[in-house]
């Protein structure tokens, strides 16, 4: 079983459990000139499902956290297994493993954890018993299908980065009656507005009515990418669903439900080794609003 943090998430004024003093020494480097034992405080703390890695610097600059009973204000401080960590004067729980879940976002819902002009986030519609937890890339407001989530901040940037290789494969209906010839400059890479594409791989499957459906497969993840490639070849995204994500397939997971993947799976895929489909897990899914 998975342990969960054992504090919540802290908030308000900081406990005072020692007298504040900087904590300007680094964790003891090993001979031989290797990098300081153990791992850096902010990780440590996102791996405890205490906050992100940016918010855990914070914490630390503010002065609300300890390490074996001394406050600390800098976050360039490696922390073992043995060291004692409180914020605002609760001691943290234990890191959990790496956990990725998958996701299939409605369209409607920003992928932010709060959006300044009121509109719902997706994690607003998550299921309420899950950790704390972050995307990997990103949906934009209108589009809908597989988004990752994961408690690990060093898992979405491995996942994130395009040096994976992983292909990410989206349903696609535009409107209007593009032939084979009318995707060329797409399949060579183009730049819009200053900004190079890669080459994208494109199927044209089927026409229905005034629109098309067509398959395409990118490795990047660049803002609005296929939406405004389509405008520069005067066609128009009427709807867009990520499929897949490498090996990782949205399948028949309905809108607004989550799935967890095994340990197993989870372990085989941050080494990178293999696109095999992974086995999932139901998780407990809040209906949406």
């Amino acid at each position: 079983m998975t342990r969960k943090p054992t504090s919540p998430r802290p908030s308000g004024k900081p406990a005072k459990p020692a007298a504040r003093r900087p904590a300007t020494s680094k964790a003891p480097a090993k001979a031989g000139g290797d990098r300081p034992e153990g791992d850096r405080i902010a990780k440590v703390l996102a791996r405890a499902g205490v906050a992100s890695r940016r918010e855990a610097e914070r914490m630390v600059e503010a002065g609300r956290v300890a390490v074996n009973g001394t406050i600390i204000d800098s976050p360039a401080l490696n922390v073992t297994a043995r060291a004692r960590i409180t914020v605002d004067g609760k001691p943290v729980g234990e890191p959990e493993p790496e956990r990725i879940w998958l996701y299939h976002k409605p369209s409607g819902l920003v992928t932010t954890n709060k959006d300044e002009k009121g509109r719902a986030t997706i994690f607003d519609k998550l299921p309420p018993d899950l950790p704390r937890v972050m995307t990997v890339g990103r949906l934009d407001l209108n589009s809908e299908g597989l988004l990752l989530l994961t408690n690990d901040g060093g898992v979405k940037r491995q996942l994130e980065l395009p040096s994976t290789g992983w292909l990410r494969k989206y349903r696609v209906r535009i409107n209007g009656r593009p032939t084979e010839d009318t995707f060329a400059p797409l399949r060579k890479g183009i730049v819009v507005e200053g900004e190079k594409f890669q080459p994208m791989e494109i199927t044209l499957d089927r026409q229905q009515g005034a629109n098309a459906w067509v398959t395409v497969g990118l490795r990047e993840g660049k803002n609005r990418e296929i939406r405004r490639a389509m405008e520069a070849i005067n066609l128009n995204v009427n709807r867009l669903i990520r499929v897949s994500y490498g090996p990782f397939q949205l399948g028949n997971l309905k809108p607004g439900e989550v799935e967890e993947l095994r340990r197993r799976v989870v372990r085989d895929q941050l080494g990178l080794e293999g696109a095999v489909p992974p086995e999932t897990r139901k998780t407990p899914t809040r209906r949406r609003k």
